[in-house]
């Protein structure tokens, strides 16, 4: 028996949108303000980030002449900018917001995924870092939680649930008796849970086929995983990143918060791997470029297919990082993150896998 799947606005390509609009950003004579916010209350439930935004915002605006149409454009963004974080719904977990009212730029963001910290920049662009490594951090991926009867299916995105399935068929009861019936018995309820798999890999092929969902974070128990294994396609079983242990009927944050923790263990996992392979190719002379200078002037003529650049910007300053990620989103070439910083170190924090030599 399927129940209804439970659908909510799909905000991953939302934000994607917002990211390229904003990459896209012309610069202009007036200043943008870019700012991010920890929404998370602390122990006591509170919000922390007012004291920060009246004390960051006015420390910023005093840097300009009193009468300068950059203050009057600075003071007008101030008082939006207040005026929305008075009415933020207190379940999000972030904000980033970006305002230049001599543009007529206000967009603010409201996130599920946390930010780590409150930043505030100032500057004649949108500062898009620290965004587009949300994008990285909080893919959208399927999680499926199984046993012999029933089964539960999320597609998470940006540390949120976009949409769920169940799936319940009656358990089976035991039969005591011995001899054949007891093997007609047997047979009845290999079969019940074979169909049982086969509807259950039938819903989550769709999803990931229809969604193009390329990661699966896998539960289930003794019974249904040898069966699931052997009813998913290939194209499906390729996209298993991980296997959890997960009661069926765990609460949903329970759920989010264990698998989104497999996926950054994966991730962390194939970072080395993507590094070597990068600087692999690099070495041979291959379809790839190291190093800030070289990677930027690749950027600048459309060759990068894929940015590989640190999540903890130790080796480069903010405003390059800031430029590789908006050249890269300009560019329609993907981001990948790598949280160890150490592992792009020997290559100042960042290189490229190309699409082409010139």
């Amino acid at each position: 028996m399927r129940l209804a799947m439970a659908c909510h606005m799909p905000q991953l390509e939302q934000l994607a949108t917002q990211l390229d609009r904003l990459a896209y950003f012309e610069a202009c004579p007036f200043p943008v303000i870019s700012l991010y916010l920890n929404l998370q209350a602390d122990e006591h439930g509170k919000d922390r980030f007012e004291p920060f935004l009246r004390k960051e915002l006015a420390d910023r605006i005093r840097t300009y002449g009193i009468s300068s149409p950059e203050r009057h454009s600075l003071e007008q963004d101030a008082e939006k900018i207040q005026k929305y974080v008075e009415n933020v719904d207190s379940s999000l977990n972030g904000l980033a917001l970006f305002a230049c009212s001599g543009a007529e730029l206000f967009e603010a963001i409201p996130l599920a995924a946390p930010i780590d910290q409150h930043r505030l920049y100032v500057s004649n662009i949108p500062h898009l870092y620290p965004l587009a490594k949300i994008l990285d951090e909080y893919p959208r991926y399927v999680a499926l939680l199984a046993d012999s009867h029933s089964a539960r299916i999320f597609v998470f995105a940006l540390n949120t649930v976009e949409k769920t399935d169940r799936i319940e068929n009656p358990k089976t009861k035991h039969h005591k008796q011995g001899g054949w019936s007891q093997a007609r018995y047997q047979r009845h309820v290999e079969n019940y849970h074979l169909q049982h798999a086969k509807e259950v890999v039938d819903a989550v092929a769709r999803i990931v086929r229809d969604e193009k969902i390329d990661k699966i974070v896998l539960s289930g128990d003794e019974v249904i995983l040898p069966l699931l294994r052997e009813q998913l396609p290939k194209d499906v079983t390729e996209r298993i990143v991980d296997m959890v242990k997960m009661d069926v009927k765990a609460p949903e944050h329970d759920v989010l918060a264990s698998t989104i923790a497999a996926l950054r263990q994966k991730d962390a996992e194939s970072d080395r791997e993507r590094v070597d392979e990068l600087i692999g190719a690099y070495r041979a002379n291959g379809l790839a470029c190291v190093g800030v200078e070289a990677t930027i002037k690749a950027l600048e003529r459309g060759q990068v297919d894929e940015l590989v650049i640190t999540a903890k910007p130790d080796n480069l300053t903010e405003d390059t990082a800031d430029e590789l990620v908006v050249k890269a989103r300009q560019t329609s070439a993907t981001i990948r993150f790598i949280e160890d910083a150490s592992l792009l170190a020997p290559i100042g924090g960042v290189g490229a896998f190309l699409r082409y030599k010139l």
